[in-house]
């Protein structure tokens, strides 16, 4: 590990002690990982990149620590359940033209059958004009 390497580890840690006990300096003080990587003073992607084992460690202790779920977490929980409804309600849309087109074909074979037993009676109404080759 260089320094460097190592520098941004401490800065990181120091970073989360300060986030958890609600002391943040350089960024808004919420519990995500973009203002530990500004409360660190290192780029949001390192942190995502080199340092994952210290944002999962970040995210672990905001859950233990605070008993709050993060923020993240949060969104893609509601993300989650809006999701969910919408799928449901497609769901109930597809039953529901599945039985329309079950009906409207049962209808049709019915208009058929009337139309080819009206074909069939003497004095048939005139105003039914058949299709070349029914």
């Amino acid at each position: 590990m260089t320094p460097n390497h190592q520098d941004e580890r401490t800065r990181i840690r120091q970073a989360i002690d300060r986030l958890l006990t609600g002391q943040g300096t350089a960024s808004d003080g919420s519990l995500t990982a973009a203002a530990l990587a500004v409360e660190a003073g290192v780029h949001r992607m390192a942190l995502m990149k080199r340092h994952a084992d210290l944002k999962n460690e970040f995210y672990e202790r905001v859950r233990a620590d605070t008993a709050q779920i993060p923020e993240t977490e949060k969104r893609l929980r509601e993300t989650i359940v809006k999701l969910k409804q919408t799928v449901a309600d497609k769901n109930a849309e597809i039953l529901e033209l599945r039985q329309q087109i079950t009906m409207l074909t049962l209808a049709g074979a019915v208009l058929i059958e009337r139309l080819n037993d009206a074909g069939d009676q003497p004095g048939a109404a005139g105003n039914v004009v058949r299709f070349p080759g029914s």
